[in-house]
């Protein structure tokens, strides 16, 4: 069986030269661009090789632009990294120059920190390496007392325990990059540190009016996107469970329950997930992983994420293919181990396309239906198709590079190029057939589900099940 769960990759310095050939040979599904770091120039040359060696290996490997968001940070220190100890006293100054910090203060890119905060809040910095406690807030400036101390460099993150830095989700940055990401054909972009849906949809609307048509990724890194969960979910095509600043705001402790019901709430909604930061961490020097990551890529894909994600592992590590082989492994080995679902098992559907694809996979799991072949124009149909747990794979029949490419974050969806010759049904049954044999997918006595609709051509119109035993005529017909 070919892995369900997704793949996706960060590229980076690591990934440049021939590892790019081995990266996409390795499996990888979906090449994120990190916009915190590099040059247009830079993305677009790798958009375009990661397009030539997919054409040339017959694969579709989607593109994700991860915007950089309103990164909090400190500025930087005039003499190096600084040594703060318990009960020191120090200052974040809206006032100081972001290159002119020391021991006793430092400046920060959020001009605002101040009127976000008040006595006895708790401030981490560098992914909560160094705690602060506010002890006054004075105009632009925080005055702090050291409560974990340790070595400060330039540039850190600052995140506000419990949340609450009210910094708006698209910066002028974003807002540029937005229009680089249309520009590339980008198959996602992502925004980073959503609060709500307004956020989600803001950046959509910019993505569209840029020419964009790809769909729209929230990140789930702050607790008021928790706070806010369901407008978020209800906005976007992905949310992604990013572990790395939502760890430092809410607590390592309480993530693994964060993550199962972010994931489980996603599916239920008919949205995608992804799952990152940090699973496969010490993999940026080592060739293998360590065996707790391997149980938390095991967890994740047990609990039904769509896609795992690589960040520096595969943009700055020593074995960037080594990963997406490590992944690919654990990855199919946890999915034998995945539940049958019963999602919206009593739910009533409002449109004939989702009441298909739902009767779809309810008969394929009961069936002993080998695949599922659906014709589709956006990928809505094997989207609800694919949030029920099922080892039977749905294959994307499109005409549509750009749906091709959307799909590959589905997971247990392949997408198949395929350009309809007949208008006759029973003939283009016959030539999806034909395809899937040509694939290896299915053999001769295989059954096989196929759906569409009897307008070719026509978006949300599939309206027709049909089961098929490959060498033999129809068995049944549902319109």
């Amino acid at each position: 069986m070919p892995r369900r769960t997704k793949i996706v990759a960060t590229l980076g310095p690591a990934t440049d030269g021939e590892v790019l050939e081995r990266l996409i040979a390795a499996g990888v599904d979906v090449v994120r661009l990190n916009l915190s770091h590099d040059s247009h120039d830079r993305h677009r040359k790798r958009v375009q090789r990661v397009r030539e060696l997919a054409a040339a290996d017959g694969r579709e490997v989607g593109v994700l632009v991860d915007l950089q968001g309103p990164k909090i940070r400190i500025g930087g220190f005039r003499n190096g990294p600084v040594t703060l100890g318990v009960g020191d006293h120090f200052a974040i100054d809206a006032d100081c120059r972001l290159d002119d910090g020391d021991w006793r203060r430092v400046g920060s890119t959020y001009e605002d920190l101040a009127g976000d905060l008040s006595q006895g809040n708790t401030l981490l910095l560098d992914d909560g390496a160094i705690e602060l406690l506010v002890e006054t807030v004075e105009a632009r400036c925080v005055q702090c007392r050291v409560v974990v101390g340790g070595t400060l460099s330039s540039n850190k993150g600052i995140n506000k325990k419990g949340g609450g830095l009210s910094a708006p989700a698209l910066t002028e940055k974003d807002k540029r990059d937005i229009g680089f990401a249309a520009d590339i054909d980008a198959d996602y972009l992502a925004v980073s540190f959503v609060c709500n849906g307004d956020d989600v949809r803001i950046a959509r609307e910019l993505f569209q009016q840029a020419g964009g048509k790809g769909g729209i990724v929230s990140k789930i890194e702050r607790v008021e996107a928790l706070n806010a969960i369901d407008e978020i979910i209800a906005a976007s095509d992905v949310i992604m469970v990013a572990r790395g600043d939502l760890g430092v705001e809410i607590g390592d402790a309480e993530l693994p329950a964060v993550q199962k019901r972010l994931i489980h709430d996603a599916r239920d909604r008919n949205c995608v997930v992804i799952t990152a930061t940090q699973m496969m961490q010490s993999m940026i020097e080592s060739p293998i992983p360590t065996r707790a990551e391997v149980f938390d890529v095991a967890n994740a894909v047990v609990e039904g994420t769509d896609a795992v994600m690589l960040s520096a592992e595969s943009s700055i590590g020593k074995h960037p293919p080594k990963v997406v082989e490590a992944l690919h492994r654990i990855c199919l080995e946890a999915e034998k181990h995945a539940r049958k679902s019963k999602h919206r098992i009593d739910s009533v559907f409002g449109r004939v396309d989702e009441a298909i694809a739902m009767a779809t996979m309810y008969t394929a799991n009961h069936l002993g239906v080998t695949a599922i072949a659906a014709l589709t124009e956006t990928g809505s149909t094997v989207k609800w198709m694919s949030r029920m747990h099922s080892g039977i794979p749905i294959h994307a029949v499109t005409r549509l590079a750009g749906t091709r490419r959307k799909v590959t974050l589905y997971r247990g969806v392949y997408p198949v190029s395929f350009e309809v010759a007949s208008k006759d049904i029973h003939e283009v049954n016959k030539e999806v057939i034909e395809e899937l044999l040509r694939r290896g997918t299915v053999s001769e006595g295989d059954l096989v589900i196929i759906t569409k609709g009897d307008r070719y051509g026509v978006e949300g119109q599939t309206n027709i099940m049909k089961i098929m035993r490959v060498g033999e005529h129809a068995l049944l017909t549902k319109d």
